[in-house]
């Protein structure tokens, strides 16, 4: 079977990119209406169970991803029996992995209130709430999840985008009305679990209608099995990792700190990880590319390429970060009051974080492109610990600065290093690790002295409403842009970048 890849790359990009837009718009719009008809304390419940739910999510281990590759082989050569096979080996793992997620939220259960600090709404069950967000991660892998695994395979995402997109307007218009008007937020979260059994049955019902020769049958042979057990073992530790890493600040907050802080902190990193999300999509769209050229293409050219795209995106984090120090602080005002504002310090810690978390994911897009998960298995696990250790002895003595520090110092101690050593010990091996280190710190003072001068700028402008919040956007842009083209407007990967500029603008012209 030939898979159209151009066109179904187009139409994955297009919707992927609306969904992303309206998965960071709607939940924005939802937390602004429960944080004022609710209260403050429902938003850090609510965080704090998402935290939870994607540690027990470690139970998934990397299975759909390893099942996934597994399938492509067999799509190209119309392997019926094959892909059959490896749907029901899907559907039995998740089933499996469902009842391990039922079975480990089940134990969390007595130790909840610990996991709080504070007191939490009078009118709500902690334990009737978190079985509700318990049951809706449960049903998301046993009501036909094995079947996604098709479009996956076949590059159709935008089915997927579409029936969520339809699924998620139907559950926010009822969540919308429901804070609103019954203030009830049990309802609200099976709101929640309404949609999620929607959505599987509709693109299961969709599924079987453009794949109808597909249904989870027979057994894949042992070195097929053989091959799926390595990758998910390369894969393991990576999603351990990443999965600590992202979900520990919430619940350590919440434990040391209490759920009001937790909401406040989330109001705040809730836009910077929308901005993060958006970023992601230059790393999904050339993963594949990298791939490709790290196979066709010599170590020279590879390494010009992973330097361009440094600078690239050293260049964009930048950009972000003087409008985060312009922006953060007035935005919130507007937004939630002067109530609900951090001090200025936590956003400088807070745009640190942004920038180290930036390079942590650029090289490890080359990283995951390479496909070299089992040679970086120890990496992500050491990190996520040393960030949990950190995180459990800093919040004690510096409460929140601890736990975005913690993140910091375990990337650029352990997370980073060791990953530069391993794409240059397995990609680039005639190249200069220093040398790439050295080019890090660089854009890493341009990026400082473009924020100092950004801050020195918009603090002189009083925050008086719309009008100024867009005065400063166009400053905190300006700055950065400037000083970068003013220091390496004769730099081979600015030139470089330009002529890709120009190419993408006349191709639009056309």
């Amino acid at each position: 079977m030939k898979i159209e890849r151009t066109k179904n790359a187009g139409r994955n990009v297009a919707f992927g990119f609306i969904q992303k837009t309206y998965q960071i718009v709607m939940p924005f719009i939802m937390r602004t209406i429960m944080i004022y008809f609710m209260g403050i304390e429902y938003a850090g419940l609510n965080s704090l169970f998402v935290s939870i739910l994607q540690v027990l999510n470690l139970a998934e281990l990397g299975v759909g991803a390893a099942m996934m590759c597994s399938m492509y082989a067999p799509i190209a050569e119309d392997d019926t029996a094959k892909i059959c096979a490896l749907m029901n080996l899907y559907k039995k793992a998740f089933t499996i992995i469902g009842w391990i997620i039922l079975g480990f939220g089940l134990l969390i259960v007595p130790v909840l209130p610990k996991l709080i600090s504070g007191e939490i709404p009078d009118t709500l069950n902690l334990y009737i709430l978190y079985l509700l967000y318990l049951g809706n991660t449960v049903l998301s892998y046993w009501l036909y999840a094995y079947k996604n695994s098709l479009l996956y395979a076949h590059q159709r995402l935008d089915i997927s985008s579409k029936v969520s997109l339809l699924t998620s307007t139907l559950q926010y218009v009822f969540q919308i009305l429901v804070l609103i008007v019954f203030h009830n937020y049990y309802l609200y979260v099976i709101a929640s679990i309404t949609a999620q059994v929607l959505t599987n049955v509709l693109t299961a019902i969709r599924v079987d209608k453009m794949y109808p020769n597909y249904r989870p049958a027979g057994q894949v042979d042992k070195e097929t099995y053989k091959e799926i057990k390595k990758k998910i073992q390369g894969l393991v530790t990576n999603k351990i990792g990443s999965t600590i890493l992202s979900s520990a600040d919430s619940i350590v907050i919440s434990a040391f700190l209490g759920l009001s802080i937790l909401a406040i902190y989330q109001n705040y990193f809730f836009i910077m990880s929308s901005v993060i999300s958006i970023l992601y999509i230059i790393y999904q769209s050339t993963i594949a590319g990298i791939g490709n050229s790290l196979l066709v293409e010599n170590q020279s050219k590879n390494y010009n390429d992973f330097n361009t795209m440094t600078f690239a995106i050293s260049w964009l984090s930048a950009v972000c970060c003087c409008c985060f120090i312009a922006l953060y602080q007035p935005f919130m005002k507007i937004w939630m009051g002067d109530k609900y504002l951090l001090d200025y310090s936590v956003i400088i810690c807070l745009v640190v974080y942004f920038f180290v978390l930036e390079l942590d994911q650029l090289i490890g897009a080359f990283k995951d492109a390479a496909g070299i998960w089992y040679e970086d298995r120890y990496r992500p696990l050491v990190t996520a610990i040393v960030n949990l250790v950190l995180n459990l002895i800093m919040v004690q003595f510096i409460g929140l600065y601890g736990v975005l520090l913690s993140t910091v110092i375990s990337l650029l101690v352990v997370g980073i290093p060791w990953m530069i050593h391993n794409v240059f010990s397995l990609l680039f091996t005639e190249q200069s690790r220093l040398t790439y280190c050295l080019s890090l710190i660089k854009y890493s003072i341009v990026t400082i002295v473009a924020g100092a001068l950004t801050y020195c700028v918009c603090i002189r402008i009083a925050d008086v409403g719309i009008v100024t919040l867009l005065l400063k956007g166009i400053i905190a842009v300006i700055i950065p842009m400037a000083i970068f083209i003013l220091i390496y407007h004769k730099n081979s990967h600015f030139r470089r970048i330009t002529v890709i500029a120009k190419r993408m603008l006349l191709r639009k012209s056309r």
